[in-house]
């Protein structure tokens, strides 16, 4: 499998075609302007979190409520809440955390759901 992606990555860059790696999980955030409890996370969880292994995992993308930007995602149910946290991969929804419970909780919810949708395992 590793020689066949970097024969890929080769063929690409000799080609001159753009390079990006397969699509993996993200966590997309969909905020709204004036939204407490999103201002709430960026205080408490925003600059940590590319830095934490589930930010390895689930790098974020940030996106406003009503904007196209969720036209990139096909999801289960519409957004009603900010912030919603959708675990997205290849596009496509696999779980999400609506709202903001707080640090202790995010963490936990999160956890979970990595686990249960991606390989990611949770320090002990």
């Amino acid at each position: 499998m590793l020689k066949q992606i970097v024969i890929f990555l080769f063929a690409a860059l000799v080609a001159g075609l753009p390079v990006r790696a397969p699509e993996a999980a993200e966590l997309v955030m969909v905020e709204e302007m004036g939204c407490i409890y999103c201002e709430r996370w960026d205080a408490e969880i925003s600059e940590i979190y590319p830095k934490t292994p589930e930010g390895q995992a689930a790098p974020l993308v940030r996106v406003l409520k009503g904007s196209s930007g969720l036209d990139a995602f096909v999801l289960n149910r519409p957004v009603i809440f900010t912030p919603t946290f959708i675990l997205v991969e290849d596009g496509r929804e696999l779980a999400r955390i609506e709202g903001y419970p707080g640090e202790d909780f995010f963490w936990g919810l999160l956890g979970m759901i990595l686990e249960r949708h991606t390989g990611f395992k949770a320090a002990s």
